[in-house]
């Protein structure tokens, strides 16, 4: 249905050159204060993208959001108390 997703944040020197990485995937934010880019790129050409954006003379460093590996649904041995604190 969707394909996988992965972010990248991409720290640059230049912003105004920063706005040429829309070629490689989706750009979410740009931030003008911290000089960085938060992007999304399809998995699959995940590597061979960050290969070639880190080749960019303008790309200092990027680092791989780990969003995707966080455990987001919890499960507790522990009884649910709320009830006895209802009103």
């Amino acid at each position: 249905m969707f394909a996988e997703r992965t972010g990248y944040i991409i720290w640059v020197n230049d912003l105004k050159a920063a706005r040429n990485l829309e070629k490689y995937g989706t750009v979410h934010y740009i931030s003008k204060k911290m000089h960085y880019v938060a992007m999304y790129v399809n998995a699959d050409r995940a590597e061979e993208v960050s290969k070639n954006i880190r080749r960019l003379s303008y790309v200092r460093k990027i680092e791989r959001s780990y969003r995707n590996e966080i455990q987001t649904e919890y499960s507790s041995d522990i009884p649910d108390k709320t009830s006895y604190y209802g009103l």
